[in-house]
């Protein structure tokens, strides 16, 4: 089973290393890693995606949370959550296949930045399967690059995830 782990760690060099060499050392595979910093300067937000049965999850959690840099963290897929990625997609159209990535472009709701007369890049942001859905749908174009910005999200109850946890 996917989950998404939200980790506030001290915003320090090493603390990234730390936590994917955990991840590493276990066997754990990480299939998105986000890091940024919070509105809190001396915290960063490092969102987690992997897979894994709830006793591999709760192991995963109990390493992570003896790290020193760790002060707090959230599986956030137990609860109601709110997640999304960016995806990038440079590609060629010509002629009727522009008329056709304008249609796909509007019923993913994303944007076209038009690079060239031939060349377009594509931009959109939302839940990882609504990006795969877009991608599909490009198919039949050339794709000349692809980049996705991993899983970012939060819980969507009432409470935050604080280092005071």
């Amino acid at each position: 089973m996917r989950h998404i782990i939200s980790v506030l760690l001290e915003n320090e060099s090493g603390a990234l290393s730390r936590v994917s060499g955990l991840f590493s050392a276990r066997g754990y595979n990480i299939e998105s890693l986000t890091v940024a910093p919070t509105n809190d300067s001396t915290l960063s937000r490092m969102t987690i995606v992997t897979t894994g049965d709830d006793r591999k999850i709760d192991q995963i959690e109990k390493h992570l949370n003896k790290l020193v840099d760790v002060a707090a963290l959230q599986d956030i897929t137990i609860g109601s959550h709110l997640e999304r990625e960016v995806v990038l997609v440079k590609l060629l159209a010509e002629g009727e296949q522009k008329a056709d990535l304008d249609k796909i472009v509007k019923a993913f709701n994303a944007s076209l930045i038009t690079v060239s007369t031939r060349q377009f890049i594509v931009e959109m942001s939302g839940s990882s399967e609504k990006v795969d859905e877009l991608l599909k749908s490009l198919n039949g174009l050339t794709i000349l690059e692809l980049a996705r910005s991993g899983v970012t999200g939060l819980s969507s109850d009432e409470t935050a995830l604080t280092a005071e946890q």
